[in-house]
């Protein structure tokens, strides 16, 4: 019998998280559910925790080599049965309804995604707002290529629409030869979405509270580094050559387009202040100023004296300690956990 819903839960060193993630799964009510554990080639006990549930309960994947969230998350879907396909990070976890409420949503709208509101969970386990104002999200009602990609600006978006957690029809998915993009360790849940909206999914907005989104330490996404705005920038190109956009999506991509060559002068600048070199900063922030507009005022204005001074072929700098900040170190472009930056969030941690 096919099951309403598959979840998939590609789990990476997730000892500590993972029963609470397939208990919400299990949990769900008024739909049937299959949950697909993916391991990603783990070093802890994960292996294990899923093993212990009883195989007509969880499946259970152990991946030969590691294939980064992308590619465990595609094993996943590649064994998926179900009418609807729900990706579920192995430290999060979801409320028992929200799944039968998003597929209603869905189903009225005659939608083939969904997504619904977040409720983010601090380290400590205290409940923080939830990641979009209901009233945003009711005003939505759908989401169009052109909101989505509007809604990832890198570092700019007020409500990044990246930290959204769809669920697909599964028929949808395979029709349109839709996976993840494996090449990518930040952004694949994006470069997904917008490719099954580019091919003619329609994305129902429930505004109600359905995934709960824990805050991490040492998730791989909490860094961003200019390795990843790189494979960003490759993915979105390619993404440009296999769709078709309207103007305003097309308006929208260009804006994003500036977005991650900002991102990307930015990160270089930060890089070349951690490496002490500040006559490469300089540069860096003299071929893209808008750049130091991510930065903190205090190194902003910093670098705009000294950059001054250079234009005017006075002044003089004595070391680099002339504009850095006490600790480089701590510069750090921090985002959320789940591949899609987002300056709110970021602020808080």
């Amino acid at each position: 019998m096919q099951p309403d819903v598959s979840f998939v839960i590609a789990a990476y060193n997730a000892e500590a998280t993972l029963d609470r993630a397939i208990a919400g799964a299990i949990a769900q009510l008024g739909v049937t559910v299959e949950v697909i554990v993916v391991d990603d080639q783990s070093r802890d006990g994960t292996l294990d925790v899923a093993r212990a549930y009883p195989q007509d309960i969880v499946k259970v994947v152990a991946l030969p080599a590691n294939r980064g969230p992308g590619g465990a998350r595609n094993a996943g879907l590649d064994l998926a049965r179900g009418r609807w396909v729900a990706v579920l990070d192995s430290d999060d976890a979801v409320l028992p309804d929200r799944l039968a409420t998003m597929i209603s949503r869905a189903e009225a709208a005659g939608a083939q995604i969904a997504v619904d509101n977040v409720q983010v969970v601090r380290e400590d386990g205290t409940p923080d707002d939830t990641m979009f104002p209901a009233g945003y999200l009711e005003g939505l009602r759908e989401i169009s290529l052109a909101d989505y990609i509007a809604g990832n600006l890198v570092f700019e978006s007020r409500f990044n629409l990246g930290y959204l957690k769809p669920i697909f029809q599964r028929r949808f998915l395979d029709d349109n030869r839709l996976r993840y993009d494996e090449k990518l360790r930040i952004g694949e849940d994006y470069i997904l979405l917008a490719s099954a909206l580019a091919s003619g999914g329609r994305c129902a907005v429930e505004p109600s509270v359905g995934y709960v989104y824990h805050i991490r330490t040492g998730s791989i996404s909490r860094v961003l580094e200019l390795h990843h705005v790189e494979a960003m920038t490759r993915a979105d190109a390619a993404f440009a050559a296999a769709y078709s956009m309207d103007s305003s999506a097309k308006a929208a991509f260009a804006r994003r387009g500036r977005s991650l060559r900002k991102a990307s002068s930015f990160l270089s600048l930060v890089q070349h202040i951690k490496a002490r070199a500040p006559l490469k900063a300089i540069g860096t922030a003299l071929r893209d100023p808008a750049a130091i507009g991510h930065m903190s005022m205090p190194i902003a204005v910093r670098l705009r004296r000294v950059a001054a001074q250079i234009r005017r072929g006075g002044g003089e700098m004595k070391h680099a300690g002339d504009f850095l900040e006490h600790d480089p170190e701590k510069w750090e472009p921090v985002f959320g956990k789940d591949h899609a930056p987002n300056n709110e969030l970021a602020g808080d941690r």
